[in-house]
């Protein structure tokens, strides 16, 4: 008996352990390959950003893209808002881009909203603000 409530106590154990281990895999995989996270919303708008011809001209070839600085520096944290407006979900991001123009750069502001039929999220609009002399707006995209 004793020996039973041992092994029933370390079944108990490993399942626990098997349950958080895939509830952990699950959260990281819909942060990061979920059509609707914040991470992939500003993975395409980046890309959209890097092959605009104007963006490109203004910043340069090689461009970076980066979020909100934390106290240690780190700029990985995409800044982000999720809110319901007639019954549909929308997101918006803000993020900053620099290229290899010396000093020059910009802010970046997506707003993407829930399809309804396909349950993706749509793109509708993508600026670019150019924080630097002459300081203008770069549209993208524009579905409003």
């Amino acid at each position: 008996v004793k020996e039973a409530g041992r092994d029933f106590t370390y079944f108990i154990v490993v399942l626990v352990g098997i349950g958080v281990t895939g509830g952990l895999f699950y959260v990281i995989f819909k942060e990061l390959f979920s059509s609707s996270s914040p991470n992939k919303i500003y993975g395409d708008a980046l890309e959209k950003c890097r092959s605009h011809p104007e963006v490109i001209g203004v910043f340069g070839d090689s461009i970076k893209g980066y979020g909100e600085a934390t106290r240690r520096g780190r700029r990985q944290r995409v800044s982000h808002i999720e809110y319901v407006k007639d019954g549909l979900k929308h997101m918006r991001l803000k993020f900053y881009i620099e290229g290899t123009e010396s000093g020059k750069q910009g802010t970046v502001h997506v707003e993407v909203k829930e399809n309804l039929e396909t349950g993706r999220f749509e793109v509708r609009y993508i600026f670019v603000d150019v924080e630097t002399y002459p300081r203008r707006t770069i549209v993208i995209e524009d579905n409003r």
